[in-house]
């Protein structure tokens, strides 16, 4: 089964980075105010990017790596549209 990266803009133009199988529903628990804690502060605008992985193991891992970088580098990477490796 697949696992997702993904990269939230919240409202407040923060970011949010996240991993789930289903990234639709998991969006859409954010927008209703159900998903993370950070989201519930700073509600979503829209979805940036989405990774796809092979495994939970290799999102965790991307997922780790992602919000080790600035803001300027993760929007560049939703831009680019590049998943990185795990």
């Amino acid at each position: 089964m697949a696992w997702f990266v993904y990269l939230i803009e919240c409202s407040d133009g923060s970011l949010y980075t996240g991993i789930a199988v289903d990234v639709e529903a998991r969006y859409a628990a954010h927008a209703r105010g159900k998903g993370a804690r950070y989201t519930r502060a700073h509600p979503p605008a829209r979805l940036l990017a989405r990774f796809e992985y092979p495994d939970r193991s290799a999102a965790l891992k991307a997922e780790y790596a992602i919000k080790q970088l600035s803001p300027t580098a993760k929007r560049a990477l939703c831009a680019a549209k590049a998943a990185p490796s795990p």
